[in-house]
C-alpha cells in the first residue's frame, strides 16, 4: 500500500470513533493514505457486538492496521494487549501518536509487513484482525501463515474483512465460520480456530 506524495498526507483527513469500553466517544485523527479504507463504525458496531464477550483479557493481533480502528476498539475494550502491524509509514506514525495520545501500555506498533512479522512470531493470539488492501492478494497467504507458524490460541478468533468479489479465498480446514455479513462491497466474516495448538 503505497501512499500518496501529495501534502495531503501531511494533514489529517478524518477520524475514527471508539464506540465502546474506556475510550468511548474518543475521536483519533487518521491520515489521508491511499487505499487506507477505516472500517466504518456500522461495520465495527456489528463485528464488537459479535465480539461482546471475547476481547477482555485477550491477546490481539491487528494486521494491515491501516487507521488502527479495529485495535484501538479492542484496546478500549480491556484486552490484554494489542499489536497493531502497518507496513504503510505515514499510518504507522499516526498509529504510534494515537497510541501516545491514549498513554496506554498494551498497545505495540510494528511498522512492517505483517506476512513478515507472523513468519517470524513466537507469540500465540486470542484474536486476529485482517483486514488487507483490496485486490493484492494477502488475504489467503496471511491465513494460511498463521495456521503454519501455529500463531493462533485454541478457540482463537479471526476477524476477515475481504472485498466482495473474492470468491477463491479458502479458509483454514480447522478454522468454523461463525458469522458472516456483507455492506457494500465488502465482505466480514467471524472464523474460530478450532485445533488445539502443539
Amino acid at each position: 500500500m503505497k501512499p500518496n506524495t501529495s501534502k495531503s498526507n501531511k494533514s489529517t483527513s478524518g477520524q475514527i470513533r471508539i464506540i465502546s469500553g474506556q475510550y468511548r466517544g474518543r475521536k483519533l485523527p487518521v491520515k489521508d493514505v491511499q487505499g487506507l479504507r477505516p472500517t466504518t463504525d456500522r461495520v465495527k458496531e456489528t463485528v464488537f457486538n459479535w465480539l461482546m464477550n471475547d476481547v477482555r483479557d485477550t491477546v490481539v493481533l491487528d494486521c494491515f492496521a491501516g487507521s488502527g480502528g479495529l485495535g484501538f476498539e479492542a484496546l478500549s475494550r480491556y484486552a490484554s494487549s494489542v499489536t497493531f502491524i502497518e507496513k504503510d509509514k505515514i499510518a504507522a506514525q499516526q498509529i504510534q501518536s494515537n497510541i501516545l495520545t491514549l498513554k496506554n501500555p498494551n498497545a505495540n506498533l510494528v511498522h512492517g509487513d505483517a506476512l513478515q512479522f507472523i513468519a517470524t512470531n513466537n507469540r500465540l493470539f486470542n484474536l486476529v484482525f485482517i483486514d488487507p488492501p483490496f485486490r493484492q492478494g494477502l488475504a489467503q497467504p496471511l491465513c494460511d501463515l498463521l495456521v503454519e507458524r501455529n500463531a493462533l490460541a485454541q478457540d482463537a478468533l479471526i476477524y476477515l474483512e475481504v472485498e466482495n468479489e473474492l470468491s477463491d479465498f479458502k479458509a483454514p480446514v480447522n478454522w468454523s465460520l461463525k458469522k458472516e455479513k456483507t455492506a457494500g462491497q465488502v465482505s466480514y466474516r467471524l472464523y474460530q480456530n478450532g485445533l488445539v495448538n502443539n
